[in-house]
Protein backbone atom coordinates (compact mmCIF):
# COMPACT_ATOMS: atom_id res chain seq x y z
CA UNK A 1 0.00 0.00 0.00
CA UNK A 2 1.00 3.62 -0.26
CA UNK A 3 1.50 5.38 2.73
CA UNK A 4 -1.41 6.93 3.81
CA UNK A 5 0.24 10.33 4.56
CA UNK A 6 2.01 10.15 1.33
CA UNK A 7 -1.47 9.81 -0.68
CA UNK A 8 -2.69 12.31 1.17
CA UNK A 9 -0.46 14.85 0.23
CA UNK A 10 -1.85 14.40 -3.69
CA UNK A 11 -5.11 14.23 -2.32
CA UNK A 12 -4.73 17.65 -1.15
CA UNK A 13 -2.95 18.47 -4.78
CA UNK A 14 -6.18 17.24 -6.05
CA UNK A 15 -8.89 19.34 -3.74
CA UNK A 16 -6.93 22.23 -2.83
CA UNK A 17 -4.47 23.02 -5.66
CA UNK A 18 -4.43 26.67 -4.80
CA UNK A 19 -4.03 26.23 -1.18
CA UNK A 20 0.04 27.31 0.01
CA UNK A 21 1.90 24.34 0.79
CA UNK A 22 5.44 26.03 1.39
CA UNK A 23 6.79 30.02 1.33
CA UNK A 24 10.50 31.12 1.23
CA UNK A 25 12.62 33.99 1.01
CA UNK A 26 9.19 35.54 -0.83
CA UNK A 27 8.73 32.70 -2.98
CA UNK A 28 6.19 30.16 -2.61
CA UNK A 29 4.53 27.09 -3.70
CA UNK A 30 0.59 25.92 -3.75
CA UNK A 31 -0.11 22.38 -3.20
CA UNK A 32 -0.82 21.66 -6.93
CA UNK A 33 2.72 23.34 -8.06
CA UNK A 34 4.08 21.61 -5.22
CA UNK A 35 2.99 17.93 -6.18
CA UNK A 36 3.19 18.48 -10.13
CA UNK A 37 7.51 19.63 -9.31
CA UNK A 38 7.54 16.63 -7.17
CA UNK A 39 5.97 14.30 -9.64
CA UNK A 40 7.92 15.72 -12.81
CA UNK A 41 11.16 14.77 -10.72
CA UNK A 42 9.43 11.77 -9.57
CA UNK A 43 9.15 10.52 -13.04
CA UNK A 44 12.56 11.04 -14.18
CA UNK A 45 14.21 9.49 -10.92
CA UNK A 46 11.99 5.90 -11.83
CA UNK A 47 13.49 6.58 -15.74
CA UNK A 48 16.71 6.57 -13.91
CA UNK A 49 16.30 3.04 -11.80
CA UNK A 50 15.25 4.84 -8.57
CA UNK A 51 12.66 2.59 -6.52
CA UNK A 52 12.29 1.08 -3.46
CA UNK A 53 15.38 0.67 -1.79
CA UNK A 54 17.29 2.86 -3.56
CA UNK A 55 18.84 5.78 -1.58
CA UNK A 56 18.99 9.74 -3.25
CA UNK A 57 20.88 11.94 -1.07
CA UNK A 58 19.95 15.92 -1.49
CA UNK A 59 22.29 18.45 -0.80
CA UNK A 60 20.43 21.30 -1.72
CA UNK A 61 19.79 24.32 0.33
CA UNK A 62 16.68 24.84 2.49
CA UNK A 63 14.06 25.72 0.24
CA UNK A 64 11.46 25.19 -2.14
CA UNK A 65 13.68 22.94 -4.53
CA UNK A 66 14.78 20.84 -1.74
CA UNK A 67 11.35 20.63 -0.05
CA UNK A 68 9.81 19.46 -3.29
CA UNK A 69 12.60 17.10 -4.44
CA UNK A 70 12.35 15.22 -1.14
CA UNK A 71 9.11 14.90 -1.88
CA UNK A 72 10.16 13.47 -5.16
CA UNK A 73 12.13 10.84 -3.76
CA UNK A 74 9.43 8.94 -1.64
CA UNK A 75 7.14 9.34 -4.39
CA UNK A 76 9.38 7.64 -6.80
CA UNK A 77 9.46 4.21 -4.07
CA UNK A 78 13.30 5.30 -3.16
CA UNK A 79 14.61 6.50 0.12
CA UNK A 80 15.96 10.03 0.86
CA UNK A 81 19.33 10.93 2.39
CA UNK A 82 19.67 14.67 3.83
CA UNK A 83 22.90 16.56 3.85
CA UNK A 84 23.44 20.25 4.21
CA UNK A 85 25.25 21.74 1.15
CA UNK A 86 27.30 23.51 3.96
CA UNK A 87 28.83 20.22 5.70
CA UNK A 88 32.27 20.36 4.20
CA UNK A 89 33.30 18.38 1.31
CA UNK A 90 35.74 15.57 2.70
CA UNK A 91 32.44 14.57 4.83
CA UNK A 92 29.65 14.51 2.60
CA UNK A 93 32.11 12.74 0.31
CA UNK A 94 32.66 10.44 3.10
CA UNK A 95 28.73 9.94 4.25
CA UNK A 96 28.26 9.43 0.66
CA UNK A 97 30.55 6.20 0.11
CA UNK A 98 29.73 5.27 3.33
CA UNK A 99 26.28 5.03 2.50
CA UNK A 100 26.05 3.59 -0.93
CA UNK A 101 23.90 6.06 -2.39
CA UNK A 102 22.86 5.95 -6.11
CA UNK A 103 22.51 9.08 -6.64
CA UNK A 104 23.06 13.10 -5.37
CA UNK A 105 21.45 15.53 -5.98
CA UNK A 106 23.25 19.48 -5.38
CA UNK A 107 23.80 22.46 -6.28
CA UNK A 108 26.27 22.73 -9.53
CA UNK A 109 29.33 25.11 -7.61
CA UNK A 110 28.95 22.01 -5.06
CA UNK A 111 28.93 19.07 -7.49
CA UNK A 112 32.13 20.28 -9.04
CA UNK A 113 33.88 20.60 -5.78
CA UNK A 114 32.58 16.43 -4.83
CA UNK A 115 35.35 13.91 -6.31
CA UNK A 116 33.74 11.32 -8.24
CA UNK A 117 32.03 8.71 -6.46
CA UNK A 118 29.87 4.95 -7.08
CA UNK A 119 27.28 7.79 -7.04
CA UNK A 120 25.38 9.86 -9.95
CA UNK A 121 25.09 13.25 -9.83
CA UNK A 122 22.53 15.75 -10.78
CA UNK A 123 23.26 19.43 -10.82
CA UNK A 124 19.83 21.59 -8.84
CA UNK A 125 19.54 24.83 -8.93
CA UNK A 126 16.18 25.70 -7.96
CA UNK A 127 12.94 24.94 -9.09
CA UNK A 128 13.64 25.50 -12.80
CA UNK A 129 15.55 21.97 -13.26
CA UNK A 130 12.49 20.82 -11.60
CA UNK A 131 10.33 20.68 -14.45
CA UNK A 132 6.77 19.74 -13.51
CA UNK A 133 4.94 16.90 -14.34
CA UNK A 134 2.25 16.74 -17.05
CA UNK A 135 -0.28 15.31 -15.11
CA UNK A 136 -0.61 12.78 -12.27
CA UNK A 137 1.46 9.88 -12.35
CA UNK A 138 1.05 6.36 -10.79
CA UNK A 139 2.27 6.10 -7.01
CA UNK A 140 4.39 3.25 -6.37
CA UNK A 141 3.63 1.21 -3.46
CA UNK A 142 5.63 0.92 -0.15
CA UNK A 143 5.20 -1.49 2.50
CA UNK A 144 5.92 -0.69 6.29
CA UNK A 145 9.19 -2.37 6.05
CA UNK A 146 10.16 0.01 3.10
CA UNK A 147 12.88 1.64 3.62
CA UNK A 148 12.17 5.85 4.23
CA UNK A 149 15.18 7.68 4.79
CA UNK A 150 19.16 7.37 6.26
CA UNK A 151 20.02 10.04 8.80
CA UNK A 152 23.93 9.91 9.69
CA UNK A 153 24.76 10.66 13.04
CA UNK A 154 28.25 10.99 15.05
CA UNK A 155 29.41 7.51 15.61
CA UNK A 156 31.24 5.77 19.11
CA UNK A 157 33.67 4.53 15.91
CA UNK A 158 34.90 7.36 15.14
CA UNK A 159 33.35 7.63 12.03
CA UNK A 160 29.76 8.77 11.31
CA UNK A 161 26.65 6.06 11.10
CA UNK A 162 23.70 6.19 9.21
CA UNK A 163 20.50 5.16 10.84
CA UNK A 164 18.11 3.72 8.45
CA UNK A 165 14.19 4.51 9.23
CA UNK A 166 11.22 2.42 7.23
CA UNK A 167 7.88 3.65 6.49
CA UNK A 168 6.20 2.19 9.03
CA UNK A 169 8.17 3.99 11.78
CA UNK A 170 7.80 7.58 9.79
CA UNK A 171 4.15 6.59 9.52
CA UNK A 172 3.54 6.46 13.60
CA UNK A 173 5.22 9.78 13.95
CA UNK A 174 3.04 11.46 11.63
CA UNK A 175 0.03 10.35 12.62
CA UNK A 176 0.81 10.78 16.46
CA UNK A 177 1.93 13.82 16.14
CA UNK A 178 -1.08 14.99 14.10
CA UNK A 179 -3.27 13.92 16.70
CA UNK A 180 -1.61 15.21 20.02
CA UNK A 181 -0.84 18.69 18.14
CA UNK A 182 -4.37 18.65 16.56
CA UNK A 183 -2.79 19.62 12.99
CA UNK A 184 -5.32 21.13 10.64
CA UNK A 185 -5.22 22.51 6.81
CA UNK A 186 -5.49 26.61 9.05
CA UNK A 187 -2.13 25.68 10.57
CA UNK A 188 1.08 27.21 9.36
CA UNK A 189 4.36 25.74 10.51
CA UNK A 190 7.82 26.68 10.27
CA UNK A 191 10.66 25.19 8.55
CA UNK A 192 13.80 26.39 11.20
CA UNK A 193 15.62 22.87 11.67
CA UNK A 194 18.89 21.89 10.42
CA UNK A 195 18.24 20.24 7.52
CA UNK A 196 19.85 17.08 7.83
CA UNK A 197 18.78 16.77 11.20
CA UNK A 198 16.19 14.18 12.04
CA UNK A 199 13.90 17.02 13.51
CA UNK A 200 13.85 18.20 9.97
CA UNK A 201 11.54 15.52 9.64
CA UNK A 202 9.48 15.84 12.06
CA UNK A 203 9.04 19.34 10.95
CA UNK A 204 8.01 18.45 7.15
CA UNK A 205 5.39 15.73 6.16
CA UNK A 206 3.13 16.30 9.52
CA UNK A 207 1.97 18.97 8.23
CA UNK A 208 2.00 18.56 4.52
CA UNK A 209 0.19 15.30 5.43
CA UNK A 210 -2.56 17.32 6.97
CA UNK A 211 -2.51 20.18 4.27
CA UNK A 212 -1.10 22.76 5.99
CA UNK A 213 1.55 25.25 5.14
CA UNK A 214 5.14 25.47 5.59
CA UNK A 215 7.41 28.69 6.07
CA UNK A 216 10.84 28.66 5.77
CA UNK A 217 12.76 30.79 8.34
CA UNK A 218 15.13 33.18 6.93
CA UNK A 219 18.91 31.91 7.55
CA UNK A 220 18.77 35.30 10.44
CA UNK A 221 15.96 34.24 12.30
CA UNK A 222 18.32 31.04 12.77
CA UNK A 223 20.54 32.87 14.77
CA UNK A 224 19.11 35.71 16.70
CA UNK A 225 16.24 35.30 18.84
CA UNK A 226 14.44 38.70 18.35
CA UNK A 227 14.68 38.52 14.96
CA UNK A 228 13.10 35.04 15.20
CA UNK A 229 10.20 36.05 17.26
CA UNK A 230 9.16 38.92 14.66
CA UNK A 231 9.61 36.59 12.29
CA UNK A 232 7.20 34.07 13.88
CA UNK A 233 4.30 37.13 14.74
CA UNK A 234 4.78 38.38 11.08
CA UNK A 235 4.55 34.75 9.25
CA UNK A 236 1.39 34.52 11.32
CA UNK A 237 3.09 30.87 12.77
CA UNK A 238 0.83 28.74 14.69
CA UNK A 239 3.14 25.83 15.80
CA UNK A 240 7.19 25.76 15.57
CA UNK A 241 9.91 23.32 16.35
CA UNK A 242 13.09 25.07 18.06
CA UNK A 243 16.57 23.16 18.98
CA UNK A 244 16.94 23.67 22.67
CA UNK A 245 19.63 26.22 22.74
CA UNK A 246 17.36 28.86 20.38
CA UNK A 247 13.89 27.88 22.30
CA UNK A 248 15.43 28.75 25.80
CA UNK A 249 16.15 32.25 24.82
CA UNK A 250 12.95 32.67 22.48
CA UNK A 251 10.87 32.28 25.94
CA UNK A 252 12.83 34.82 27.91
CA UNK A 253 11.49 37.33 25.31
CA UNK A 254 8.20 39.67 25.97
CA UNK A 255 5.53 38.65 23.79
CA UNK A 256 2.10 39.92 22.59
CA UNK A 257 -0.60 38.81 24.90
CA UNK A 258 -2.18 37.08 21.91
CA UNK A 259 -0.44 35.56 19.40
CA UNK A 260 -0.70 32.80 16.69
CA UNK A 261 1.64 30.71 18.19
CA UNK A 262 -0.20 27.93 20.50
CA UNK A 263 2.76 25.52 20.57
CA UNK A 264 6.41 25.81 20.96
CA UNK A 265 8.31 22.22 20.54
CA UNK A 266 11.72 21.77 21.50
CA UNK A 267 13.95 19.29 21.55
CA UNK A 268 17.70 18.04 20.99
CA UNK A 269 19.47 19.37 24.24
CA UNK A 270 18.56 19.32 27.87
CA UNK A 271 16.57 21.95 28.59
CA UNK A 272 17.49 23.86 31.33
CA UNK A 273 14.59 26.43 31.63
CA UNK A 274 10.92 26.50 32.52
CA UNK A 275 8.87 29.08 30.83
CA UNK A 276 8.17 32.25 32.53
CA UNK A 277 4.20 32.76 33.66
CA UNK A 278 1.73 34.17 31.77
CA UNK A 279 3.28 33.20 28.31
CA UNK A 280 0.96 33.39 25.78
CA UNK A 281 1.74 29.50 24.27
CA UNK A 282 3.14 26.16 25.16
CA UNK A 283 6.16 25.33 25.72
CA UNK A 284 6.44 20.92 24.94
CA UNK A 285 10.18 19.55 25.58
CA UNK A 286 10.75 16.22 23.55
CA UNK A 287 13.55 13.57 23.61
CA UNK A 288 14.52 10.73 21.33
CA UNK A 289 17.51 9.95 19.49
CA UNK A 290 17.39 8.99 16.13
CA UNK A 291 16.87 5.54 16.02
CA UNK A 292 13.79 5.86 17.55
CA UNK A 293 12.19 8.37 14.74
CA UNK A 294 12.87 11.93 16.26
CA UNK A 295 10.50 11.59 19.24
CA UNK A 296 10.38 8.88 22.26
CA UNK A 297 9.23 11.03 25.12
CA UNK A 298 7.13 14.29 25.40
CA UNK A 299 6.13 16.47 27.95
CA UNK A 300 4.39 20.08 28.73
CA UNK A 301 6.70 22.33 30.53
CA UNK A 302 4.49 24.25 33.44
CA UNK A 303 6.23 27.83 34.13
CA UNK A 304 8.26 28.76 36.79
CA UNK A 305 8.83 24.98 38.18
CA UNK A 306 11.53 23.67 40.55
CA UNK A 307 14.26 21.77 39.34
CA UNK A 308 15.12 21.17 35.74
CA UNK A 309 12.10 20.33 33.43
CA UNK A 310 11.50 16.71 32.54
CA UNK A 311 11.88 14.91 28.92
CA UNK A 312 7.47 13.49 29.77
CA UNK A 313 6.09 10.16 28.95
CA UNK A 314 6.78 8.30 26.20
CA UNK A 315 4.93 8.38 23.06
CA UNK A 316 1.73 5.64 22.70
CA UNK A 317 3.85 3.79 20.26
CA UNK A 318 6.71 3.47 22.12
CA UNK A 319 7.82 1.30 25.61
CA UNK A 320 11.09 2.89 27.84
CA UNK A 321 12.57 0.97 30.47
CA UNK A 322 15.37 2.23 32.42
CA UNK A 323 17.74 -0.52 32.47
CA UNK A 324 20.65 -2.09 33.95
CA UNK A 325 23.24 -3.77 31.51
CA UNK A 326 21.62 -6.88 30.87
CA UNK A 327 18.05 -5.02 30.10
CA UNK A 328 16.44 -6.24 33.52
CA UNK A 329 14.50 -3.04 34.84
CA UNK A 330 16.59 -1.21 37.67
CA UNK A 331 14.63 0.04 40.88
CA UNK A 332 12.09 2.60 40.89
CA UNK A 333 13.48 5.66 40.90
CA UNK A 334 16.95 4.09 40.63
CA UNK A 335 19.15 5.48 37.56
CA UNK A 336 20.00 3.26 34.37
CA UNK A 337 20.44 3.34 30.91
CA UNK A 338 17.62 4.08 29.16
CA UNK A 339 16.17 1.94 26.61
CA UNK A 340 13.54 1.85 23.68
CA UNK A 341 11.17 -0.56 22.55
CA UNK A 342 7.98 -0.44 19.75
CA UNK A 343 6.94 -0.08 16.19
CA UNK A 344 9.16 3.17 15.24
CA UNK A 345 12.50 1.74 16.07
CA UNK A 346 15.08 1.80 13.43
CA UNK A 347 15.67 -0.79 10.86
CA UNK A 348 19.41 -0.32 12.29
CA UNK A 349 23.08 0.86 11.04
CA UNK A 350 23.52 1.47 7.33
CA UNK A 351 25.38 -1.36 6.17
CA UNK A 352 27.12 -1.98 9.89
CA UNK A 353 25.25 -5.33 10.93
CA UNK A 354 27.93 -5.70 13.83
CA UNK A 355 26.64 -2.05 15.58
CA UNK A 356 23.10 -2.61 14.38
CA UNK A 357 23.35 -5.99 16.74
CA UNK A 358 25.26 -3.77 19.31
CA UNK A 359 22.81 -1.70 19.81
CA UNK A 360 19.55 -3.23 18.90
CA UNK A 361 18.95 -6.31 20.85
CA UNK A 362 16.71 -8.96 21.82
CA UNK A 363 15.37 -9.59 25.05
CA UNK A 364 15.42 -13.13 25.71
CA UNK A 365 12.50 -13.85 27.97
CA UNK A 366 9.95 -12.14 25.34
CA UNK A 367 12.03 -11.76 21.91
CA UNK A 368 11.26 -8.06 21.71
CA UNK A 369 13.39 -5.67 20.07
CA UNK A 370 15.38 -3.15 22.21
CA UNK A 371 17.52 -0.16 21.17
CA UNK A 372 19.93 0.88 24.17
CA UNK A 373 19.85 4.63 23.70
CA UNK A 374 23.17 5.05 25.60
CA UNK A 375 21.16 7.85 27.66
CA UNK A 376 20.99 7.82 31.21
CA UNK A 377 17.36 8.36 33.11
CA UNK A 378 14.93 7.58 36.09
CA UNK A 379 11.03 7.31 36.60
CA UNK A 380 10.05 10.18 39.07
CA UNK A 381 7.45 9.58 41.84
CA UNK A 382 4.74 11.16 39.32
CA UNK A 383 5.52 9.04 36.23
CA UNK A 384 7.79 11.63 34.47
CA UNK A 385 10.87 10.60 33.32
CA UNK A 386 13.89 12.46 34.28
CA UNK A 387 17.46 13.18 31.45
CA UNK A 388 20.75 12.64 33.32
CA UNK A 389 22.96 12.59 31.18
CA UNK A 390 24.95 10.41 28.56
CA UNK A 391 26.38 6.90 29.47
CA UNK A 392 29.08 7.07 27.15
CA UNK A 393 31.42 10.41 26.06
CA UNK A 394 28.54 11.41 23.66
CA UNK A 395 27.63 15.29 23.76
CA UNK A 396 25.52 17.59 21.77
CA UNK A 397 26.61 21.24 21.48
CA UNK A 398 23.95 23.17 19.91
CA UNK A 399 22.08 20.43 18.63
CA UNK A 400 25.05 18.18 17.10
CA UNK A 401 24.65 14.95 18.38
CA UNK A 402 28.83 14.79 18.75
CA UNK A 403 31.12 11.49 19.69
CA UNK A 404 34.76 12.80 20.09
CA UNK A 405 35.74 9.60 18.76
CA UNK A 406 35.16 10.92 15.58
CA UNK A 407 36.57 14.21 15.93
CA UNK A 408 40.15 12.33 16.87
CA UNK A 409 40.40 10.21 14.31
CA UNK A 410 40.33 13.40 11.65
CA UNK A 411 42.66 14.70 14.25
CA UNK A 412 45.20 12.21 14.30
CA UNK A 413 45.02 12.19 10.32
CA UNK A 414 47.28 15.94 10.84
CA UNK A 415 50.90 15.15 10.05
CA UNK A 416 51.77 16.62 13.28
CA UNK A 417 49.18 14.96 15.54
CA UNK A 418 50.78 11.34 17.01
CA UNK A 419 47.89 10.74 19.11
CA UNK A 420 44.41 12.78 20.00
CA UNK A 421 42.23 12.98 22.91
CA UNK A 422 39.13 15.13 22.88
CA UNK A 423 37.19 16.27 25.96
CA UNK A 424 34.75 17.58 26.94
CA UNK A 425 35.16 20.73 29.09
CA UNK A 426 32.69 22.59 31.33
CA UNK A 427 30.47 25.18 30.45
CA UNK A 428 31.66 28.56 30.29
CA UNK A 429 31.93 29.99 33.76
CA UNK A 430 29.89 27.09 34.84
CA UNK A 431 27.16 28.40 33.16
CA UNK A 432 24.55 25.84 33.29
CA UNK A 433 22.69 27.48 30.28
CA UNK A 434 26.14 27.70 27.96
CA UNK A 435 27.15 25.23 25.43
CA UNK A 436 29.59 22.44 26.47
CA UNK A 437 33.20 22.94 25.28
CA UNK A 438 35.61 20.75 23.48
CA UNK A 439 39.52 20.69 24.37
CA UNK A 440 41.49 18.35 21.84
CA UNK A 441 44.72 17.09 24.14
CA UNK A 442 47.72 16.67 20.96
CA UNK A 443 51.27 14.72 21.22
CA UNK A 444 53.10 15.55 18.34
CA UNK A 445 54.74 13.62 15.82
CA UNK A 446 58.15 16.44 15.83
CA UNK A 447 59.02 19.66 16.50
CA UNK A 448 55.80 21.37 14.73
CA UNK A 449 52.54 22.14 16.98
CA UNK A 450 50.36 24.28 15.23
CA UNK A 451 47.74 26.43 17.37
CA UNK A 452 44.46 26.47 17.47
CA UNK A 453 43.36 28.42 14.42
CA UNK A 454 46.01 26.10 12.39
CA UNK A 455 43.87 23.27 13.90
CA UNK A 456 40.47 24.47 13.13
CA UNK A 457 41.03 25.43 9.47
CA UNK A 458 42.82 22.18 8.90
CA UNK A 459 39.12 20.07 10.65
CA UNK A 460 37.35 22.66 8.45
CA UNK A 461 37.25 20.66 5.66
CA UNK A 462 36.39 16.99 7.22
CA UNK A 463 34.06 19.01 10.17
CA UNK A 464 30.78 21.12 10.47
CA UNK A 465 31.92 23.91 12.48
CA UNK A 466 30.08 22.48 16.13
CA UNK A 467 32.51 19.55 16.03
CA UNK A 468 35.38 22.09 15.71
CA UNK A 469 37.46 22.42 19.28
CA UNK A 470 37.57 25.12 21.49
CA UNK A 471 40.82 24.49 22.72
CA UNK A 472 44.54 22.90 21.82
CA UNK A 473 46.29 21.88 24.19
CA UNK A 474 49.97 20.13 23.10
CA UNK A 475 51.69 17.46 25.82
CA UNK A 476 54.70 15.86 25.58
CA UNK A 477 53.00 12.87 25.62
CA UNK A 478 49.98 11.24 26.52
CA UNK A 479 49.68 10.57 30.54
CA UNK A 480 48.69 6.90 30.73
CA UNK A 481 47.44 4.62 33.36
CA UNK A 482 49.77 1.60 35.23
CA UNK A 483 47.49 -1.04 32.99
CA UNK A 484 49.09 1.20 29.51
CA UNK A 485 46.06 2.46 28.49
CA UNK A 486 45.39 6.25 28.31
CA UNK A 487 44.82 8.00 31.39
CA UNK A 488 41.78 10.77 31.27
CA UNK A 489 41.89 12.11 34.61
CA UNK A 490 45.47 13.13 34.61
CA UNK A 491 45.17 15.29 31.34
CA UNK A 492 43.56 18.37 32.79
CA UNK A 493 46.61 18.73 34.99
CA UNK A 494 49.57 17.62 32.02
CA UNK A 495 51.85 19.85 31.48
CA UNK A 496 50.91 21.89 28.24
CA UNK A 497 53.58 23.02 25.61
CA UNK A 498 53.31 26.71 24.21
CA UNK A 499 51.81 25.96 20.11
CA UNK A 500 53.58 27.39 17.29
CA UNK A 501 51.74 30.55 17.20
CA UNK A 502 51.18 31.25 20.62
CA UNK A 503 51.51 35.10 21.45
CA UNK A 504 52.07 37.08 24.56
CA UNK A 505 49.60 38.37 26.49
CA UNK A 506 48.87 41.49 26.32
CA UNK A 507 49.06 44.04 29.48
CA UNK A 508 45.58 45.00 30.14
CA UNK A 509 47.70 48.62 30.80
CA UNK A 510 48.60 48.83 27.11
CA UNK A 511 45.02 48.03 25.88
CA UNK A 512 42.28 51.35 25.17
CA UNK A 513 39.25 50.72 27.25
CA UNK A 514 37.04 50.08 25.07
CA UNK A 515 39.31 46.94 23.94
CA UNK A 516 40.01 45.93 27.73
CA UNK A 517 36.09 45.97 28.02
CA UNK A 518 35.70 43.67 25.36
CA UNK A 519 38.50 42.19 25.93
CA UNK A 520 36.93 41.00 29.35
CA UNK A 521 33.31 39.97 28.03
CA UNK A 522 34.98 37.82 25.47
CA UNK A 523 37.33 36.18 27.61
CA UNK A 524 33.99 35.81 30.05
CA UNK A 525 31.62 34.38 26.90
CA UNK A 526 34.76 31.68 26.05
CA UNK A 527 35.56 30.93 29.37
CA UNK A 528 39.31 31.72 28.45
CA UNK A 529 41.81 32.91 31.36
CA UNK A 530 42.10 35.86 28.69
CA UNK A 531 41.63 36.89 25.28
CA UNK A 532 44.25 39.14 23.37
CA UNK A 533 43.07 41.92 21.22
CA UNK A 534 43.79 40.07 18.18
CA UNK A 535 42.12 36.79 18.85
CA UNK A 536 39.57 35.99 16.41
CA UNK A 537 36.54 35.37 18.74
CA UNK A 538 35.34 32.50 16.12
CA UNK A 539 38.66 31.02 16.15
CA UNK A 540 38.53 30.51 20.17
CA UNK A 541 35.30 28.86 19.73
CA UNK A 542 33.15 31.47 19.65
CA UNK A 543 29.98 30.93 17.45
CA UNK A 544 26.73 32.58 16.33
CA UNK A 545 24.61 31.83 18.93
CA UNK A 546 27.38 32.85 21.41
CA UNK A 547 27.45 36.10 19.50
CA UNK A 548 24.11 36.81 20.16
CA UNK A 549 25.17 36.73 24.04
CA UNK A 550 28.08 38.86 22.91
CA UNK A 551 25.90 41.32 21.36
CA UNK A 552 23.21 41.54 24.15
CA UNK A 553 26.27 41.83 26.84
CA UNK A 554 27.73 44.89 24.32
CA UNK A 555 24.64 46.44 24.42
CA UNK A 556 23.72 45.79 28.17
CA UNK A 557 27.42 46.95 29.88
CA UNK A 558 28.52 49.33 27.18
CA UNK A 559 25.18 51.31 25.59
CA UNK A 560 25.98 50.28 22.25
CA UNK A 561 23.54 48.40 19.96
CA UNK A 562 25.42 46.54 17.51
CA UNK A 563 23.66 44.25 15.01
CA UNK A 564 24.86 40.63 14.80
CA UNK A 565 27.05 41.36 11.67
CA UNK A 566 29.16 43.33 13.70
CA UNK A 567 30.69 40.32 14.95
CA UNK A 568 31.23 38.58 12.20
CA UNK A 569 32.80 42.16 10.40
CA UNK A 570 35.42 42.64 13.09
CA UNK A 571 35.88 39.40 15.14
CA UNK A 572 38.89 40.89 17.67
CA UNK A 573 38.27 43.07 20.67
CA UNK A 574 40.82 45.35 18.98
CA UNK A 575 38.31 45.49 15.77
CA UNK A 576 34.91 45.33 17.70
CA UNK A 577 36.45 48.48 19.42
CA UNK A 578 36.99 50.59 16.82
CA UNK A 579 33.55 49.93 15.21
CA UNK A 580 31.96 50.25 19.22
CA UNK A 581 34.28 53.83 19.31
CA UNK A 582 32.92 54.84 15.93
CA UNK A 583 29.45 54.22 16.67
CA UNK A 584 29.51 56.42 20.01
CA UNK A 585 31.03 59.33 18.38
CA UNK A 586 28.34 59.18 15.55
CA UNK A 587 25.80 59.63 18.47
CA UNK A 588 28.11 61.87 20.26
CA UNK A 589 27.83 64.28 16.95
CA UNK A 590 24.15 63.75 16.67
CA UNK A 591 23.43 64.46 19.56
CA UNK A 592 25.27 67.77 19.62
CA UNK A 593 23.46 68.92 16.82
Amino acid sequence: MIPDWLSSIAEHARRRPQALAISAAGESLTYGELVAHAQGLAARLAAAGMGRESLVALALPNGLARAAATLAVLQAGAAYLPLSPNDPPGRLESVLWDSGAELLLAPPELAKQLVAGSWSTWAIQGLEDLPAAGGPIPLPTAAPEDLAYVIYTSGSTGAPKGVEIEHGALAQLIAWHQSEYQVTPADRASLLVHPSFDAAVWELWPYWAAGASLHVAPPEARLDPRVLRDWLLSERITIAIAATPLAEKLITLPWPAETPLRALLTGGDRLRRHPPAGLPFSLVNHYGPTEATVVTTYGSVPPEGDGLPTIGRPVPYLEVRICAGDLAPVAAGAAGELCIAGAALARGYRRDPRLTAERFVMEPATGRRWYRSGDCARWRADGALEFLGRADRQVKIRGWRIEPAEIERQLIAHPAVAAAIVEVAAPSRGDPAADPRLVAYLAACGGERPGLAAMRAFLRSVLPEPMLPSEVRWLAEMPQTAQGKWDRAALATAPVLPADDAGEPVAAAALSPTVAALAGILAEALGAENVGPDQDFFLLGGHSLLGVQLIARVREEMGVALPLRAIFDHPTAARLAEEIDRRRAGDALEAAR
